[in-house]
Protein backbone atom coordinates (compact mmCIF):
# COMPACT_ATOMS: atom_id res chain seq x y z
CA UNK A 1 0.00 0.00 0.00
CA UNK A 2 1.39 3.22 -0.75
CA UNK A 3 1.89 6.26 1.56
CA UNK A 4 -1.13 8.07 -0.48
CA UNK A 5 -3.19 5.40 -0.20
CA UNK A 6 -2.73 5.09 3.65
CA UNK A 7 -3.08 8.87 4.25
CA UNK A 8 -6.78 8.25 2.71
CA UNK A 9 -7.63 5.07 4.26
CA UNK A 10 -6.45 7.01 7.45
CA UNK A 11 -8.78 9.97 6.70
CA UNK A 12 -11.67 7.84 6.05
CA UNK A 13 -11.10 5.84 9.10
CA UNK A 14 -11.37 9.76 11.24
CA UNK A 15 -14.50 10.48 9.53
CA UNK A 16 -16.01 6.99 10.27
CA UNK A 17 -14.93 7.78 13.95
CA UNK A 18 -16.85 11.42 13.92
CA UNK A 19 -19.85 9.83 12.04
CA UNK A 20 -20.91 6.79 14.70
CA UNK A 21 -18.74 7.77 17.91
CA UNK A 22 -16.01 6.44 19.94
CA UNK A 23 -17.46 3.47 21.29
CA UNK A 24 -18.87 2.10 18.17
CA UNK A 25 -16.25 2.66 15.94
CA UNK A 26 -13.87 0.86 18.34
CA UNK A 27 -16.46 -2.03 17.74
CA UNK A 28 -16.90 -2.27 14.50
CA UNK A 29 -14.14 -0.24 12.16
CA UNK A 30 -10.71 -0.64 14.58
CA UNK A 31 -10.06 -4.07 12.92
CA UNK A 32 -10.55 -3.24 9.49
CA UNK A 33 -7.78 -2.91 6.93
CA UNK A 34 -7.65 -1.60 3.86
CA UNK A 35 -6.56 -4.55 0.85
CA UNK A 36 -5.95 -2.23 -1.94
CA UNK A 37 -7.78 0.67 -3.35
CA UNK A 38 -8.49 0.98 -7.39
CA UNK A 39 -10.27 3.52 -9.30
CA UNK A 40 -14.13 2.91 -8.68
CA UNK A 41 -13.62 0.37 -6.14
CA UNK A 42 -12.16 0.08 -2.45
CA UNK A 43 -11.49 -3.94 -1.10
CA UNK A 44 -11.04 -3.92 2.37
CA UNK A 45 -11.49 -6.61 4.78
CA UNK A 46 -11.97 -7.68 8.53
CA UNK A 47 -10.73 -10.59 11.08
CA UNK A 48 -14.65 -12.14 11.41
CA UNK A 49 -17.27 -13.48 9.26
CA UNK A 50 -19.33 -11.77 12.63
CA UNK A 51 -17.88 -8.24 11.51
CA UNK A 52 -18.56 -8.82 8.09
CA UNK A 53 -21.92 -9.53 8.01
CA UNK A 54 -22.66 -6.58 10.86
CA UNK A 55 -21.46 -3.92 8.80
CA UNK A 56 -22.72 -5.20 6.06
CA UNK A 57 -25.98 -4.84 7.40
CA UNK A 58 -26.26 -1.96 9.25
CA UNK A 59 -23.22 0.83 7.81
CA UNK A 60 -22.15 0.13 4.44
CA UNK A 61 -23.98 3.08 3.34
CA UNK A 62 -21.75 5.06 5.93
CA UNK A 63 -18.61 3.32 4.53
CA UNK A 64 -19.17 3.83 1.26
CA UNK A 65 -19.97 7.72 2.23
CA UNK A 66 -16.81 8.55 4.01
CA UNK A 67 -15.02 6.79 0.97
CA UNK A 68 -16.67 9.04 -1.74
CA UNK A 69 -15.98 12.30 0.47
CA UNK A 70 -12.32 10.91 -0.04
CA UNK A 71 -12.78 9.63 -3.64
CA UNK A 72 -16.02 11.12 -5.41
CA UNK A 73 -14.98 8.42 -8.18
CA UNK A 74 -15.66 5.32 -5.64
CA UNK A 75 -18.58 3.18 -6.19
CA UNK A 76 -17.83 -0.22 -4.75
CA UNK A 77 -16.87 -1.23 -1.11
CA UNK A 78 -15.69 -5.27 -1.28
CA UNK A 79 -15.45 -6.36 2.46
CA UNK A 80 -14.11 -9.78 2.85
CA UNK A 81 -12.90 -11.97 5.89
CA UNK A 82 -9.00 -12.42 6.29
CA UNK A 83 -7.79 -15.64 6.69
CA UNK A 84 -6.51 -16.79 9.84
CA UNK A 85 -2.89 -16.47 7.95
CA UNK A 86 -3.58 -12.85 6.94
CA UNK A 87 -4.96 -12.83 10.28
CA UNK A 88 -1.53 -13.47 11.89
CA UNK A 89 0.31 -9.85 12.64
CA UNK A 90 -2.12 -8.81 15.63
CA UNK A 91 -2.03 -11.67 17.60
CA UNK A 92 -5.80 -10.69 19.21
CA UNK A 93 -6.96 -11.36 15.65
CA UNK A 94 -5.30 -14.44 14.88
CA UNK A 95 -7.16 -15.89 18.29
CA UNK A 96 -10.16 -14.58 17.68
CA UNK A 97 -11.05 -16.28 14.00
CA UNK A 98 -11.48 -19.30 15.40
CA UNK A 99 -13.68 -19.08 17.88
CA UNK A 100 -16.15 -17.28 16.13
CA UNK A 101 -19.90 -19.08 15.78
CA UNK A 102 -20.00 -20.53 12.28
CA UNK A 103 -22.75 -22.63 10.66
CA UNK A 104 -21.92 -25.14 7.78
CA UNK A 105 -20.78 -23.42 5.10
CA UNK A 106 -22.77 -25.75 2.27
CA UNK A 107 -26.32 -24.49 4.26
CA UNK A 108 -25.68 -20.93 3.18
CA UNK A 109 -22.98 -20.59 0.57
CA UNK A 110 -21.57 -17.14 -0.01
CA UNK A 111 -18.71 -15.23 -2.11
CA UNK A 112 -15.74 -14.97 -0.50
CA UNK A 113 -16.38 -11.06 -1.28
CA UNK A 114 -19.42 -9.39 -1.36
CA UNK A 115 -19.99 -5.78 -2.61
CA UNK A 116 -21.08 -3.53 0.19
CA UNK A 117 -23.91 -1.35 -1.20
CA UNK A 118 -27.20 -1.13 1.12
CA UNK A 119 -28.61 -2.42 4.29
CA UNK A 120 -31.49 -3.72 2.35
CA UNK A 121 -29.78 -5.58 -0.36
CA UNK A 122 -28.45 -8.12 2.83
CA UNK A 123 -30.51 -11.44 3.06
CA UNK A 124 -32.52 -11.65 5.76
CA UNK A 125 -30.60 -14.95 7.34
CA UNK A 126 -27.46 -12.83 7.38
CA UNK A 127 -28.84 -12.37 11.23
CA UNK A 128 -28.82 -16.31 12.00
CA UNK A 129 -25.43 -16.84 9.81
CA UNK A 130 -23.20 -14.05 11.80
CA UNK A 131 -24.81 -15.36 15.08
CA UNK A 132 -24.19 -19.11 14.37
CA UNK A 133 -27.45 -19.91 14.80
CA UNK A 134 -27.82 -23.70 16.32
CA UNK A 135 -28.10 -26.52 13.58
CA UNK A 136 -32.03 -27.21 12.49
CA UNK A 137 -33.36 -30.87 11.89
CA UNK A 138 -35.24 -30.36 8.64
CA UNK A 139 -37.84 -33.63 10.01
CA UNK A 140 -38.53 -31.22 12.71
CA UNK A 141 -41.61 -28.47 11.26
CA UNK A 142 -45.67 -28.29 12.24
CA UNK A 143 -46.47 -30.79 9.70
CA UNK A 144 -44.43 -33.64 11.41
CA UNK A 145 -45.44 -32.80 14.89
CA UNK A 146 -48.25 -34.90 16.28
CA UNK A 147 -51.06 -33.71 18.26
CA UNK A 148 -52.52 -34.86 21.36
CA UNK A 149 -54.14 -33.82 24.19
CA UNK A 150 -50.89 -33.20 26.52
CA UNK A 151 -49.65 -30.62 23.73
CA UNK A 152 -52.59 -29.33 22.08
CA UNK A 153 -51.89 -25.73 24.07
CA UNK A 154 -47.87 -25.73 23.13
CA UNK A 155 -48.41 -26.29 19.34
CA UNK A 156 -51.31 -23.58 19.19
CA UNK A 157 -49.21 -21.01 21.24
CA UNK A 158 -46.03 -21.78 19.09
CA UNK A 159 -48.28 -22.01 15.78
CA UNK A 160 -49.49 -18.46 17.05
CA UNK A 161 -45.83 -17.30 17.28
CA UNK A 162 -44.68 -18.97 13.79
CA UNK A 163 -47.48 -17.25 11.63
CA UNK A 164 -46.93 -13.69 13.13
CA UNK A 165 -45.77 -11.03 10.88
CA UNK A 166 -43.55 -8.09 11.13
CA UNK A 167 -44.41 -5.67 13.26
CA UNK A 168 -47.61 -7.46 14.45
CA UNK A 169 -48.34 -7.01 18.31
CA UNK A 170 -47.19 -9.67 20.73
CA UNK A 171 -49.90 -11.84 22.33
CA UNK A 172 -47.89 -13.26 25.17
CA UNK A 173 -44.31 -12.92 25.70
CA UNK A 174 -42.17 -14.85 26.24
CA UNK A 175 -43.60 -18.44 25.11
CA UNK A 176 -41.86 -20.59 28.11
CA UNK A 177 -42.78 -24.32 27.13
CA UNK A 178 -41.27 -26.70 29.21
CA UNK A 179 -41.75 -30.67 30.21
CA UNK A 180 -39.26 -33.53 30.80
CA UNK A 181 -36.88 -35.49 27.67
CA UNK A 182 -38.21 -36.68 24.42
CA UNK A 183 -41.66 -35.10 24.94
CA UNK A 184 -41.86 -32.42 21.21
CA UNK A 185 -40.29 -29.04 23.05
CA UNK A 186 -37.25 -29.20 20.43
CA UNK A 187 -39.46 -29.91 17.57
CA UNK A 188 -41.91 -27.28 18.52
CA UNK A 189 -39.41 -24.47 18.68
CA UNK A 190 -37.54 -25.94 15.51
CA UNK A 191 -40.50 -26.19 14.09
CA UNK A 192 -41.02 -22.52 14.81
CA UNK A 193 -37.98 -21.41 13.48
CA UNK A 194 -38.51 -23.36 10.03
CA UNK A 195 -41.70 -21.50 9.62
CA UNK A 196 -40.39 -18.49 10.52
CA UNK A 197 -37.68 -18.68 7.90
CA UNK A 198 -40.06 -18.76 5.09
CA UNK A 199 -41.35 -14.81 6.00
CA UNK A 200 -38.85 -12.97 4.35
CA UNK A 201 -39.94 -10.05 6.81
CA UNK A 202 -38.72 -11.15 10.29
CA UNK A 203 -35.74 -12.56 11.50
CA UNK A 204 -35.91 -15.94 13.57
CA UNK A 205 -32.46 -17.44 15.43
CA UNK A 206 -32.92 -20.56 17.24
CA UNK A 207 -30.30 -21.53 19.40
CA UNK A 208 -29.92 -23.72 22.46
CA UNK A 209 -28.19 -21.90 25.80
CA UNK A 210 -25.12 -23.77 25.23
CA UNK A 211 -24.98 -21.99 21.66
CA UNK A 212 -25.54 -18.78 23.21
CA UNK A 213 -23.04 -19.60 26.21
CA UNK A 214 -20.40 -20.04 23.03
CA UNK A 215 -21.04 -17.27 21.18
CA UNK A 216 -20.84 -14.53 24.08
CA UNK A 217 -18.25 -15.82 25.57
CA UNK A 218 -16.70 -15.85 21.73
CA UNK A 219 -17.59 -12.64 21.48
CA UNK A 220 -15.69 -11.73 24.78
CA UNK A 221 -12.10 -13.31 23.39
CA UNK A 222 -13.20 -11.48 20.30
CA UNK A 223 -13.46 -7.70 21.66
CA UNK A 224 -16.90 -8.21 19.64
CA UNK A 225 -19.58 -8.16 22.52
CA UNK A 226 -20.99 -5.11 21.76
CA UNK A 227 -21.80 -6.17 18.39
CA UNK A 228 -23.20 -9.73 19.76
CA UNK A 229 -25.70 -8.05 21.89
CA UNK A 230 -26.52 -5.59 18.68
CA UNK A 231 -26.95 -8.47 16.69
CA UNK A 232 -28.99 -10.39 19.11
CA UNK A 233 -31.63 -7.63 19.66
CA UNK A 234 -32.21 -6.96 15.97
CA UNK A 235 -34.04 -10.14 16.10
CA UNK A 236 -37.37 -10.31 15.71
CA UNK A 237 -37.88 -13.97 17.02
CA UNK A 238 -35.43 -15.36 19.84
CA UNK A 239 -35.72 -18.91 19.97
CA UNK A 240 -33.95 -20.46 22.98
CA UNK A 241 -33.68 -24.28 23.58
CA UNK A 242 -32.72 -26.14 26.94
CA UNK A 243 -32.62 -22.83 29.02
CA UNK A 244 -31.45 -24.72 32.20
CA UNK A 245 -28.66 -25.52 30.94
CA UNK A 246 -27.20 -21.71 31.10
CA UNK A 247 -24.83 -21.57 33.36
CA UNK A 248 -22.40 -18.35 34.98
CA UNK A 249 -23.32 -14.83 36.51
CA UNK A 250 -22.15 -12.48 33.28
CA UNK A 251 -23.99 -15.22 30.56
CA UNK A 252 -27.02 -14.91 32.48
CA UNK A 253 -26.71 -11.23 33.26
CA UNK A 254 -26.25 -10.71 29.43
CA UNK A 255 -29.16 -12.94 28.95
CA UNK A 256 -31.36 -11.16 31.59
CA UNK A 257 -30.66 -7.82 29.81
CA UNK A 258 -31.26 -9.10 26.35
CA UNK A 259 -34.45 -10.95 27.28
CA UNK A 260 -35.75 -7.03 28.80
CA UNK A 261 -34.42 -5.42 25.54
CA UNK A 262 -36.24 -7.90 23.35
CA UNK A 263 -39.46 -8.02 25.20
CA UNK A 264 -39.53 -4.17 25.65
CA UNK A 265 -38.93 -3.62 21.96
CA UNK A 266 -42.00 -5.72 21.43
CA UNK A 267 -40.01 -8.83 19.59
CA UNK A 268 -40.99 -12.33 20.17
CA UNK A 269 -38.37 -14.63 22.94
CA UNK A 270 -39.76 -18.22 22.67
CA UNK A 271 -37.53 -20.49 25.14
CA UNK A 272 -38.10 -24.22 26.05
CA UNK A 273 -36.66 -25.73 29.40
CA UNK A 274 -37.05 -29.67 31.37
CA UNK A 275 -38.81 -27.32 34.52
CA UNK A 276 -41.07 -24.56 35.12
CA UNK A 277 -39.19 -21.41 35.11
CA UNK A 278 -39.86 -21.28 38.87
CA UNK A 279 -37.77 -24.46 39.46
CA UNK A 280 -34.66 -22.92 37.59
CA UNK A 281 -32.60 -22.43 40.65
CA UNK A 282 -29.63 -21.55 39.02
CA UNK A 283 -31.12 -18.68 37.34
CA UNK A 284 -31.24 -14.93 38.71
CA UNK A 285 -34.53 -14.43 40.66
CA UNK A 286 -34.96 -11.74 38.12
CA UNK A 287 -35.12 -13.92 35.03
CA UNK A 288 -36.73 -16.40 36.61
CA UNK A 289 -39.53 -13.70 37.21
CA UNK A 290 -39.65 -12.15 33.70
CA UNK A 291 -39.84 -16.09 32.46
CA UNK A 292 -43.18 -16.69 34.43
CA UNK A 293 -44.51 -13.46 33.34
CA UNK A 294 -45.71 -14.87 30.15
CA UNK A 295 -47.27 -17.61 28.74
CA UNK A 296 -45.68 -20.64 30.55
CA UNK A 297 -47.10 -23.81 29.13
CA UNK A 298 -46.38 -28.01 30.41
CA UNK A 299 -46.20 -30.32 27.94
CA UNK A 300 -47.28 -33.54 29.30
CA UNK A 301 -46.73 -37.28 29.49
CA UNK A 302 -47.64 -38.92 26.20
CA UNK A 303 -51.19 -40.78 26.04
CA UNK A 304 -51.58 -44.15 24.28
CA UNK A 305 -53.13 -42.39 21.59
CA UNK A 306 -50.87 -39.75 21.01
CA UNK A 307 -47.43 -42.59 20.90
CA UNK A 308 -49.44 -44.54 18.08
CA UNK A 309 -50.15 -41.48 16.59
CA UNK A 310 -46.33 -40.46 16.73
CA UNK A 311 -45.34 -44.47 15.75
CA UNK A 312 -47.90 -43.89 12.46
CA UNK A 313 -46.52 -40.49 11.64
CA UNK A 314 -42.88 -42.12 11.90
CA UNK A 315 -44.06 -45.36 9.65
CA UNK A 316 -44.93 -43.47 7.12
CA UNK A 317 -42.14 -40.82 7.24
CA UNK A 318 -39.84 -44.24 6.78
CA UNK A 319 -41.91 -45.24 3.83
CA UNK A 320 -40.66 -42.10 1.63
CA UNK A 321 -37.36 -43.70 1.23
CA UNK A 322 -38.22 -47.53 2.58
CA UNK A 323 -41.55 -48.02 0.07
CA UNK A 324 -41.76 -51.59 0.86
CA UNK A 325 -41.65 -51.01 4.94
CA UNK A 326 -44.77 -52.02 6.84
CA UNK A 327 -45.38 -52.48 10.36
CA UNK A 328 -48.86 -54.25 11.03
CA UNK A 329 -51.04 -52.44 13.38
CA UNK A 330 -51.31 -55.15 16.07
CA UNK A 331 -47.50 -54.55 16.35
CA UNK A 332 -47.81 -50.78 16.43
CA UNK A 333 -50.69 -51.09 19.04
CA UNK A 334 -48.25 -52.97 21.30
CA UNK A 335 -45.16 -50.48 20.81
CA UNK A 336 -47.70 -47.85 22.16
CA UNK A 337 -48.62 -49.96 24.63
CA UNK A 338 -45.60 -50.96 26.16
CA UNK A 339 -43.12 -47.89 25.65
CA UNK A 340 -43.79 -45.10 27.75
CA UNK A 341 -41.00 -43.09 28.16
CA UNK A 342 -41.02 -40.63 25.22
CA UNK A 343 -41.07 -40.08 21.56
CA UNK A 344 -37.10 -40.94 21.55
CA UNK A 345 -37.25 -44.18 22.14
CA UNK A 346 -40.73 -44.52 19.81
CA UNK A 347 -38.93 -43.54 17.06
CA UNK A 348 -35.89 -45.58 17.87
CA UNK A 349 -38.02 -48.50 17.98
CA UNK A 350 -39.26 -47.93 14.61
CA UNK A 351 -35.77 -47.38 12.89
CA UNK A 352 -34.47 -50.67 14.64
CA UNK A 353 -37.66 -52.64 13.06
CA UNK A 354 -36.66 -50.86 9.91
CA UNK A 355 -33.06 -52.31 10.36
CA UNK A 356 -34.00 -55.70 10.88
CA UNK A 357 -36.79 -55.84 8.53
CA UNK A 358 -34.39 -54.45 5.33
CA UNK A 359 -31.11 -55.79 6.92
CA UNK A 360 -32.64 -59.39 7.14
CA UNK A 361 -35.48 -59.24 4.80
CA UNK A 362 -37.58 -60.42 7.05
CA UNK A 363 -41.31 -58.72 7.71
CA UNK A 364 -42.24 -57.10 10.88
CA UNK A 365 -43.68 -59.51 13.11
CA UNK A 366 -45.20 -59.22 17.16
CA UNK A 367 -42.59 -61.45 18.11
CA UNK A 368 -39.81 -59.38 16.08
CA UNK A 369 -41.32 -56.32 17.87
CA UNK A 370 -41.23 -58.45 21.46
CA UNK A 371 -37.60 -59.29 20.75
CA UNK A 372 -35.87 -55.79 19.33
CA UNK A 373 -37.45 -53.33 21.78
CA UNK A 374 -37.75 -55.14 24.91
CA UNK A 375 -34.79 -53.10 26.52
CA UNK A 376 -36.74 -49.65 25.60
CA UNK A 377 -39.75 -51.33 27.67
CA UNK A 378 -38.88 -49.74 30.89
CA UNK A 379 -40.67 -49.58 34.11
CA UNK A 380 -43.06 -46.55 35.10
CA UNK A 381 -41.06 -43.58 36.61
CA UNK A 382 -42.32 -42.16 39.64
CA UNK A 383 -44.80 -39.28 39.36
CA UNK A 384 -42.26 -36.30 39.64
CA UNK A 385 -44.14 -33.95 42.95
CA UNK A 386 -44.04 -30.18 42.89
CA UNK A 387 -43.38 -28.28 45.85
CA UNK A 388 -46.97 -26.19 44.91
CA UNK A 389 -48.72 -29.81 44.50
CA UNK A 390 -46.85 -30.47 48.43
CA UNK A 391 -48.84 -27.12 49.34
CA UNK A 392 -52.02 -27.82 47.73
CA UNK A 393 -52.28 -31.05 49.57
CA UNK A 394 -50.80 -30.43 52.87
CA UNK A 395 -53.35 -27.06 53.00
CA UNK A 396 -56.31 -29.12 52.39
CA UNK A 397 -55.51 -31.47 54.87
CA UNK A 398 -55.15 -29.22 58.02
CA UNK A 399 -57.78 -26.91 56.74
CA UNK A 400 -55.51 -24.08 55.99
CA UNK A 401 -54.43 -21.48 52.99
CA UNK A 402 -51.84 -21.63 51.02
CA UNK A 403 -51.42 -18.53 51.49
CA UNK A 404 -50.68 -19.29 55.30
CA UNK A 405 -48.35 -21.91 54.91
CA UNK A 406 -46.10 -19.45 53.00
CA UNK A 407 -47.02 -16.33 55.55
CA UNK A 408 -45.14 -14.94 58.85
CA UNK A 409 -48.09 -16.76 61.10
CA UNK A 410 -46.75 -18.49 64.29
CA UNK A 411 -49.82 -19.58 65.35
CA UNK A 412 -49.62 -23.22 66.15
CA UNK A 413 -52.80 -24.60 63.55
CA UNK A 414 -49.76 -23.01 61.15
CA UNK A 415 -46.61 -23.90 62.15
CA UNK A 416 -47.48 -27.72 62.11
CA UNK A 417 -48.43 -27.89 58.58
CA UNK A 418 -46.18 -25.84 57.13
CA UNK A 419 -43.42 -27.69 58.72
CA UNK A 420 -44.88 -31.15 57.32
CA UNK A 421 -45.41 -29.58 54.16
CA UNK A 422 -41.20 -28.33 54.04
CA UNK A 423 -40.11 -31.94 55.48
CA UNK A 424 -42.60 -33.83 52.32
CA UNK A 425 -40.68 -31.01 49.93
CA UNK A 426 -37.60 -32.10 51.16
CA UNK A 427 -38.30 -35.68 51.20
CA UNK A 428 -40.13 -36.03 48.04
CA UNK A 429 -38.41 -33.53 45.49
CA UNK A 430 -34.96 -32.52 44.55
CA UNK A 431 -35.26 -29.41 45.44
CA UNK A 432 -32.31 -27.77 47.61
CA UNK A 433 -33.10 -26.55 51.27
CA UNK A 434 -32.06 -22.99 50.03
CA UNK A 435 -34.77 -23.36 47.10
CA UNK A 436 -37.70 -24.70 49.33
CA UNK A 437 -36.90 -22.08 51.69
CA UNK A 438 -37.50 -19.56 48.71
CA UNK A 439 -40.61 -21.04 47.59
CA UNK A 440 -42.07 -21.34 51.29
CA UNK A 441 -42.65 -17.46 51.81
CA UNK A 442 -38.91 -16.99 51.33
CA UNK A 443 -37.50 -18.42 54.84
CA UNK A 444 -33.43 -19.38 55.61
CA UNK A 445 -32.50 -22.70 54.67
CA UNK A 446 -31.79 -22.87 58.19
CA UNK A 447 -35.55 -22.68 58.93
CA UNK A 448 -36.45 -25.53 56.45
CA UNK A 449 -33.88 -27.81 58.10
CA UNK A 450 -35.04 -27.14 61.92
CA UNK A 451 -38.66 -28.10 60.02
CA UNK A 452 -37.58 -30.91 58.85
CA UNK A 453 -35.90 -32.42 61.82
CA UNK A 454 -38.61 -31.50 64.20
CA UNK A 455 -40.79 -33.67 61.48
CA UNK A 456 -38.46 -36.66 61.41
CA UNK A 457 -38.49 -36.82 65.38
CA UNK A 458 -42.09 -36.48 65.82
CA UNK A 459 -43.02 -39.16 63.02
CA UNK A 460 -40.65 -41.58 64.58
CA UNK A 461 -42.68 -41.01 68.18
CA UNK A 462 -46.50 -39.51 67.56
CA UNK A 463 -48.10 -42.26 65.44
CA UNK A 464 -50.80 -40.11 64.69
CA UNK A 465 -48.52 -37.69 62.66
CA UNK A 466 -46.57 -40.52 60.83
CA UNK A 467 -49.86 -41.52 59.60
CA UNK A 468 -50.82 -38.49 58.71
CA UNK A 469 -47.61 -38.05 56.73
CA UNK A 470 -48.11 -41.67 55.08
CA UNK A 471 -51.27 -40.28 54.02
CA UNK A 472 -50.24 -36.89 52.14
CA UNK A 473 -47.50 -38.93 50.89
CA UNK A 474 -49.61 -41.68 49.32
CA UNK A 475 -52.24 -38.42 47.73
CA UNK A 476 -49.12 -36.72 46.56
CA UNK A 477 -47.97 -39.93 44.08
CA UNK A 478 -51.27 -41.06 43.17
Amino acid sequence: MTNTEQDRWSRVKGRLRSSVGEDVYSSWFARMDLESLQQESVHLSVPTRFLKSWIQTHYADRVLSCWQAEMPEVHRIDLTVRSAARCAAPVRDAQAAPTEPRRDDHHHPRPAAQEVRSSAATPVSTSHDALGGSPLDPRLTFASFVIGRSNTLAHAAAKQVAEGRHGDPVMFNPLYIHSGVGLGKTHLLQAVTWAGNSNPDRKVLYLTAEKFMYGFVAALKSQTSLAFKEALRGIDVLVIDDLQFLQGKTTQAEFCHTLNALIDAGRQVVIAADRPPSDLESLDERVRSRLAGGLVVEMGQLSEDLRLGILKSRVTAARAHHASFDVPQPVLEYLARSITHNGRDLEGAINRLLAHSKLNSQPVTLEMAEREVRDLIRPQEPKRIKIEDIQRVVARQYNVSRADLLSSRRTANVVRPRQVAMYLAKTLTLRSLPEIGRRFGGRDHTTVLHAVRKIEGLVSKDTTLSDEVELLKRQLQE
